[in-house]
């Protein structure tokens, strides 16, 4: 399976893992020359390019986007035109005509879109995800999510200060795919409708609160951006509230982080007794080698793509979805801008 990738920061630790996981990455892109000569020595044999059209010269059977987080929707549509399968980072699409085009370029390309999306596949959330298909929390009624950074205030500026970096274009509710993707794939629901809110009075906030309501008739808080106590867990904490029981990933320091409590109400339980566990994800390895926690999600992604190029399995999280948890920050967006009124979400299902 021979595989480029553009965008040589983040880019450069997939194309390392990709090469681990059996791809056979040939082309490297990046706009910075220092970046380019770094996957030179990192990626031996692997061709670095300036522009990502050059890539297409390089027959390659997918491709990892992992450019500027509000630039990869073009790219996908031009690499699906082409025949090429797309695993594209972050965020899907910026509006929503972005993402139907991008839905529509996928619907008719011989090739597949995959979203990058390794929170789905985070320890703890498949923990979660295992209670859910089991029944053990009934009908899910509230589910929670976090994904925050705990940053000194001058760290933060000169992270979402420089307007030139993508990290100071975008909107404080754009970067929510972290915590909407769980989300929709733990329910397998969509969006309807979001409200966003400040959680402080800056005039750019630098953290916002979510709350969206699901096809299903649950509700989603969730929370995103630079406030202090971030979870253990690769910045990431989720809870789920069923009509029978509840599970939550642990707040704990290290390993325990990636734990799941499960806590069962009496009435809920044949003997009438309250049960309260706490779960710990089995080990994961590669070719016999453990995987850090923090990089197993990145891992399984990694390996759903090349099963989906090589074997014609479904992408792990598909077009829709991820163009449907990038519009919750769109729509957010409006929301905040507007005294945080409800808004519709984009329907591209």
């Amino acid at each position: 399976m021979r595989v480029g990738v553009v965008g040589l920061g983040m880019g450069l630790h997939l194309a390392v893992w990709c090469r681990r996981v059996g791809m056979d990455v040939v082309a490297v892109c990046d706009r910075d020359p220092e970046r380019r000569a770094a996957a030179r020595a990192e990626l031996p044999g692997a061709a670095p390019v300036e522009r990502w059209e050059e890539l297409l010269e390089h027959r390659l059977d997918g491709v990892v986007l992992a450019n500027d987080f509000d630039e990869h929707a073009p790219l996908a549509i031009a690499f699906l035109e082409h025949g090429v399968h797309v695993l594209s980072e972050c965020a899907a699409c910026v509006s929503a005509e972005e993402g139907r085009r991008l839905v529509a370029a996928a619907d008719r390309s011989s090739a597949t879109y995959s979203f990058a999306e390794n929170y789905v596949t985070h320890p703890h959330v498949r923990l979660v995800r295992a209670a859910v298909d089991a029944g053990e929390l009934g009908r899910i009624t509230l589910i929670e999510a976090d994904y925050l950074h705990a940053m000194s205030p001058r760290q933060v500026t000169g992270l979402v200060g420089d307007p030139a970096h993508w990290r100071g274009r975008i909107s404080p509710t754009a970067y929510c795919t972290h915590t909407l993707s769980p989300v929709l794939a733990l329910t397998d629901a969509r969006p309807v409708e979001v409200t966003a809110f400040r959680a402080d009075d800056a005039e750019r906030p630098t953290a916002v609160v979510m709350a969206t309501r699901l096809s299903s008739g649950a509700l989603a808080l969730t929370r995103h951006g630079f406030l202090q106590g971030e979870p253990d867990s690769h910045w990431s904490w989720i809870s789920v509230r069923g009509t029978r029981a509840l599970a939550e990933s642990v707040r704990a320091l290290g390993d325990r982080a990636w734990s799941v409590r499960v806590r069962t109400e009496g009435w809920a339980a044949p003997d009438g007794r309250t049960r309260e566990e706490e779960r710990v994800p089995p080990p994961f390895s590669l070719a016999g080698e453990p995987v850090d926690r923090r990089a197993e999600g990145t891992v399984r992604v990694l390996l759903a793509f090349r099963d989906t190029v090589e074997r014609g399995r479904p992408p792990l999280v598909p077009v829709r979805p991820a163009v449907a948890a990038s519009l919750v920050g769109v729509a957010g967006a409006e929301s905040l801008g507007d005294g945080s009124r409800p808004v519709p979400v984009p329907d591209v299902w």
